[in-house]
């Protein structure tokens, strides 16, 4: 689901997993997760080059992958970190300063595991990517519910 204003773009993304919130929380933070369903050629054609993360409030974090000829590296600092329901984080792919978007995460136990609730908040011009974002979380989100289920 997308909410597009003249000043702000939200992209919301959910998905029930038949894991703990714990779990679920923990793969959005550690680097050898993230290698299985974030990055790397699990997930895309792509080389992993480095991955590093300080997952605390002020704390930084770096993915770096190659994609083709192209080095990308997504980057972002942690605004709040509370296990195991809420993170929230600034997002850029090698952006200016000021040019960052943020990531929510809501993570709430259920009966069977958990239900993550993802919003991207994203300044107005980037309104012509908010369904490209919402597919990419939404195939992201699907990559991690597999990965947890094996």
């Amino acid at each position: 689901m997308k909410k597009v204003t003249d000043k702000r773009v939200f992209v919301q993304v959910e998905k029930a997993f038949e894991a703990s919130a714990e779990k679920v929380f923990d793969a959005w933070l550690d680097i050898e997760l993230l290698s299985h369903w974030m990055f790397g050629p699990a997930v895309r054609n792509e080389e992993i080059l480095n991955l590093t993360n300080d997952p605390r409030p002020g704390g930084r974090f770096s993915y770096q992958v190659k994609r083709g000829n192209d080095i990308l590296n997504h980057i972002g600092n942690y605004l709040e970190v509370k296990r195991p329901s809420l993170l929230v984080f600034t997002w850029g792919v090698d952006q200016e300063p000021g040019d960052e978007s943020v990531v929510t995460i809501r993570i709430t136990p259920t009966a069977t595991g958990c239900l993550l609730q993802l919003e991207h908040d994203m300044d107005g011009k980037w309104a012509a990517y908010a369904d490209r974002t919402e597919e990419g979380w939404t195939y992201m989100t699907g990559l991690l519910y597999d990965y947890l289920q094996r």
